[in-house]
């Protein structure tokens, strides 16, 4: 027989049952049956993102299929003060897309049509839950693309990368999602229809777009966005630099930056990572280097031509010891297959891994790498290194076991030490997979009391009741006080003498 639950548990329990019932039958008069999901085995499958360590059943997933369901979920939620969080594709980093145990998660994965290709002006026009590639290949028979590539294009949503400000592996030259939007259409946390953007050259009134995108879910609901393809290029050619040295190789990232030259991509991986995929992919990566980079230039072959010279120069002063250009497409798509699958090649290795993004100055990477290094040693656990070095985006792989809750511990404080460390080299705790609950503790000592309250009054203006993504991002005093305890008990500098550039 089992134990009885405790009085307090139960009376929860029973608060929670109560609410989820009302939440139902609300959603149910503007939803129909099949698009309304409660019972604890249809929700199971939306708990977590793909930052699988943390977990929550939401009260009540909604499956709209029409933008007047969306604003009458958003509408009825309000109402009943519940809280809602948008989900896409479910491949964020973050845990931006956990759900509110009290909440509905709001599911946007029937928006997946391409309403329009312009391949005069050169925009696409799509609902939110677009695959990030489905807009190349729709945009392919035209010669044009959408630029920004995260590793997960495959599968991630257009209405996703906005929240997060995605980026990828060749956002050096062609920059990150906020740089290639020009519209983005949605509703207020109380239903109410917005527009943020134009697809004219300039918009009316205020241009809110810098602060939607990235945001993170936290104050609109993304439901249409209009972005900028770009023609392709006659020719791409890629550069494989191994170095016998990780400063070598850091500096060389500076060097090719200092030198004038911004290539379409330039990314790093670390020995344990160039290892990790070649056994994956068969990418022909060099495994004797201790670091390799990956340079790629893209143009008419004139261009390409005159860019790969004047990079292997500067790769060959900066102590590469071996220079591999690509010869074909071919070889060119194998060498960045390695680079994109540098995370199934690590879910290969261990039964779980946390996927980092801090951002440092590019001349301090070679610097954070051999920090790294020591912490591996200090926390007992492997982390193999990929970077999108060209903008100083770090992406460390610890892996660790879930199931052992002393390894999941040991992962979230060599983590924390990441970002920390991140932060007093001049850097910032997220570039690209959004701060969600990973990051909470982080931003409280990357930012003051007083910075941390403006970005709340900046929420509250779009969402007074902070029923969007609520608990997400911006952490509460309470927690920044009990994390800085803590912070001090592993004997590292209180937040205020971090430095902060």
């Amino acid at each position: 027989m089992n134990a009885p639950l405790p009085e307090a548990l139960t009376i929860e329990v029973d608060d929670r049952a109560r609410r989820q019932t009302e939440v139902v039958a609300a959603l149910a008069a503007v939803l129909p049956a099949h698009a309304l999901l409660w019972h604890r085995e249809d929700t199971t499958p939306y708990e977590c993102d793909g930052l699988t360590a943390y977990r929550e059943q939401p009260l009540v997933v909604a499956l709209p299929e029409t933008e007047g369901e969306v604003a009458a979920v958003l509408r009825e939620c309000h109402r009943l003060n519940v809280p809602v969080v948008a989900r896409g594709a479910g491949t964020g980093l973050s845990g931006g897309a956990l759900p509110h145990r009290l909440g509905v998660t709001l599911s946007l994965a029937k928006f997946n049509r391409i309403l329009k290709i312009d391949p005069v002006a050169r925009t696409a026009r799509v609902q939110c839950g677009v695959r990030n590639l489905a807009i190349s290949e729709a945009a392919a028979p035209y010669g044009l693309y959408y630029a920004p590539d995260p590793s997960s294009q495959i599968a991630c949503t257009i209405g996703g990368n906005v929240a997060e400000n995605s980026g990828g592996v060749h956002c050096l030259k062609y920059g990150l999602t906020l740089h290639n939007v020009l519209r983005v259409r949605g509703f207020m946390v109380d239903g109410l229809a917005v527009e943020f953007g134009s697809e004219a050259l300039d918009c009316a009134g205020l241009d809110l777009m810098t602060i939607l995108v990235g945001s993170e879910g936290m104050l609109a609901v993304t439901l249409e966005v209009t972005v900028k393809l770009v023609p392709r290029p006659q020719l791409a050619r890629c550069i494989m630099a191994s170095f016998d040295d990780i400063r070598k190789a850091g500096d060389a990232v500076a060097n090719v930056i200092a030198a004038g030259i911004i290539p379409a991509g330039l990314e790093m991986m670390d020995k344990p990572m160039t290892a990790a995929v070649e056994d994956y992919v068969h990418a022909g990566y060099d495994l004797d280097a201790v670091a390799i980079l990956l340079c790629e230039s893209d143009g008419t072959p004139e261009e390409v031509a005159e860019e790969i010279g004047r990079m292997e120069a500067v790769l060959g002063a900066s102590g590469a010891t071996r220079i591999e250009v690509s010869e074909s497409e071919a070889q060119r798509l194998k060498f960045w297959s390695g680079r994109k699958n540098a995370f199934p090649a690590t879910g290969r290795l261990s039964p779980d891994y946390m996927c980092m993004d801090s951002t440092i100055p590019r001349n301090r990477l070679s610097d954070i790498l051999l920090a790294i290094e020591g912490m591996e040693k200090k926390y007992g656990l492997r982390c193999l290194n990929v970077f999108h070095a060209g903008d100083g985006n770090l992406h460390p792989l610890i892996m660790f076991d879930a199931n052992d809750a002393d390894q999941l511990h040991r992962c979230e404080l060599f983590g924390a030490d990441i970002l920390e460390s991140s932060v007093a080299m001049g850097g910032t705790v997220s570039g690209e997979h959004g701060v969600g609950i990973e990051k909470l503790s982080a931003m409280c000592v990357q930012f003051a009391p007083e910075e941390r309250e403006q970005m709340l009054a900046l929420k509250r203006a779009f969402d007074p009741k902070e029923l969007l993504n609520p608990g997400k991002v911006i952490p509460s005093l309470a927690r920044c006080a009990e994390y800085g305890k803590m912070h001090v008990r592993r004997g590292l500098l209180p937040f205020a003498d971090i430095p902060r550039f």
